[in-house]
């Protein structure tokens, strides 16, 4: 996943991957406790069937006593009643369980995704991340709902099979003890090799299921460039990789199966050998031997159970260390031990000497070279400049999404890696100029930094981005589902719900990035006017292309190679015949104009 993913890997073989959930089920002793309560019920009637096995064989028999057999046939009938009862309620305590620990442990690791910083995003696929929080999820609530319930009831049921056998026949279980390494080793040394290629078919389809994520968001895309075969063919060549990898997985759990049953009872054959023989010499009953070989039975079934569980718990550890990585991943971004309150809120940035290159390496676009700059309460600040100058790199960094490599940025006096980046982000309403609209109410898309926003709020944000003409012309008016990433909205009408959320925020410092750029020229002169009455008495920096949305700032500042060549009006910019001008040339297209 990151950087340290691998270091982490090693690791967390080493200290058993499972035993990250642990906590998750400890939190819930009364169902771990109801649980191991029917599970040891069951188990004790189970192993005490073979004892009236033996009862009705060496002594019902032999004294043609038929109300005997009756009574011992009554009393096992009811023992299977209460089996049976036992089973269902452990298997219910134990789903529950499993169910529960999921939903938590999805909580859990989506709660601490979202809040790893853009930086981590930037070298690992959502869709990926999405595998985790589900394919993964889904094999650990198999292992620790069922299977961790099949392999405890086994372990306890060989266990006390065992201790029934030697009660039974001391001589006969010496040699079953015997043949015991012969099964276990196998079954460790084979689980390693299941664990580490589960987790490759695992990783597997996690990058099929990116790749599938990314190609059905650009359906349209694909459909217009006549790429689907392209597409089809990608994931299909994923999918197989991950059904190599899982076939090399199964092959694996198939191999520890046949090794383990095959071992366990011939062993079991072998040692009944024996019993017979003692039986045939009257040093043994016909009931104990079968009393014997019913324990023998239980215990080989059960080790033979616990070979096929071992592999569903060695499926699980590779889930689990997957999600484990991402519960321990690191975000870049994190507020100090204590952070330094931010004043009263005023508007005022500093950026003091900053340089920045994106964590990904080797890129120079975006960039900051030593980067200053000063912007006073209240002001408007347009941030002009060519592509890859560093504009919306430093908007990123005013956000604190990244932290500089060098120098400071401060708001209100503040430098922003001694405040909390929460307290940060909420002195700064964004627009960007890819605006994320979910599949939600177009309410709740407004509403996305004031979710507790009432109707009548929300409804004055969207007249003053103009966005409510067109809102309530919809089938449900504010109740209309946007869609996916607002598929059933247009451009301009993304971008006006976009602004109405900063107006709905009502922050100190408003960005702009684009944000009239997918505007028809109607639309964005009533956005502009929007806009104009919420940048009253608020810091804003705009940044734009169309240097006609920038001619009624306050100072304009010009970036290129990730500095500031040029500060002014538009009218001493264009008369220094630099940057701004050769620019303001190319769009206006007439010397008359610059």
């Amino acid at each position: 996943m990151s950087r340290n993913a691998e270091t982490r890997g090693g690791r967390a073989k080493e200290l058993r991957p499972l035993t990250a959930i642990l906590p998750y089920i400890t939190a819930y002793r009364g169902l771990v406790a109801g649980a191991l309560t029917f599970l040891l019920i069951a188990a004790f009637v189970t192993l005490t069937l073979p004892v009236a096995v033996r009862r009705v064989i060496d002594h019902g028999f032999s004294t043609d006593d038929a109300e005997l057999i009756n009574n011992y046939f009554l009393v096992l009938g009811l023992m299977a009643l209460a089996l049976g009862m036992a089973s269902a309620l452990r298997y219910f305590f134990v789903m529950i369980l499993g169910e529960r620990v999921v939903a938590d442990l999805r909580r859990d690791v989506f709660a601490h995704v979202v809040q790893l910083s853009p930086a981590f995003f930037d070298v690992n696929q959502s869709g990926e991340i999405v595998s985790r929080l589900t394919a993964d999820t889904v094999q650990i609530k198999s292992a620790f709902g069922a299977s961790a319930s099949v392999a405890l009831r086994n372990l306890i049921m060989g266990i006390g099979a065992l201790i029934m056998m030697i009660y039974t026949s001391p001589r006969l279980s010496v040699l079953v003890i015997a043949a015991i390494p012969l099964v276990v080793l196998p079954l460790i040394a084979a689980g390693r090799q299941v664990r580490t290629r589960s987790r490759a078919a695992q990783d597997q389809l996690a990058d099929a299921t990116a790749f599938a994520g990314e190609a059905i968001g650009a359906t349209r895309t694909l459909q217009a460039f006549t790429a689907e075969g392209m597409a089809s063919n990608r994931y299909a060549r994923g999918v197989e990789n991950a059904f190599a990898a899982a076939r090399s997985a199964l092959k694996a759990r198939a191999a520890l199966t046949a090794v383990a049953i095959s071992t366990v009872f011939c062993s079991i054959t072998a040692i009944l050998w024996f019993g017979a023989q003692s039986v045939l010499s009257d040093t043994m009953t016909g009931g104990t031997l079968g009393q014997f070989l019913i324990y023998s039975v239980l215990a080989a079934g059960a080790l033979g159970q616990l070979s096929e569980v071992w592999g569903e718990l060695s499926l699980a550890a590779g889930a689990a260390e997957r999600l484990s990585e991402l519960l321990l991943e690191p975000s870049s971004i994190t507020a100090p031990a204590n952070p330094v309150a931010l004043p009263a809120p005023r508007g005022a940035l500093e950026a003091d000497h900053v340089c920045f290159r994106y964590p990904t390496g080797g890129a120079k676009a975006g960039a900051l070279n030593g980067l200053s700059l000063s912007v006073s309460a209240g002001e408007t600040v347009a941030v002009v400049g060519p592509s890859g100058a560093g504009k919306s790199t430093l908007f990123s960094l005013l956000l604190r999404f990244y932290d500089p490599d060098e120098g400071a940025i401060r708001l209100d006096g503040v430098d922003l890696r001694e405040a909390d980046p929460a307290a940060v982000r909420a002195r700064f309403a964004l627009v960007p100029q890819d605006v994320a609209i979910f599949a939600a109410s177009i309410h709740d898309n407004i509403a996305l930094g004031q979710p507790e926003a009432s109707r009548e709020d929300v409804r004055a944000a969207a007249i003053a981005a103009q966005a409510d003409g067109f809102i309530e012309k919809l089938e449900n008016g504010y109740d209309t589902m946007a869609g996916e990433r607002g598929i059933t909205l247009s451009g301009g009408q993304r971008q006006r719900i976009a602004i109405a959320r900063a107006v709905l925020r009502d922050a100190p410092v408003l960005l702009l990035d684009e944000a009239t750029s997918a505007l028809d020229a109607e639309s964005e002169t009533l956005v502009q006017a929007a806009l104009g009455g919420l940048m009253k008495g608020r810091t804003t920096l705009v940044i734009a292309h169309r240097l006609a949305t920038v001619l009624s700032a306050d100072r304009i500042l010009v970036m290129d190679e990730g500095r500031i060549v040029e500060e002014g009006t538009h009218e001493t910019l264009v008369a220094r015949n630099g940057l701004y001008a050769r620019l303001a040339r190319l769009q206006f297209n007439t010397e008359e104009t610059v």
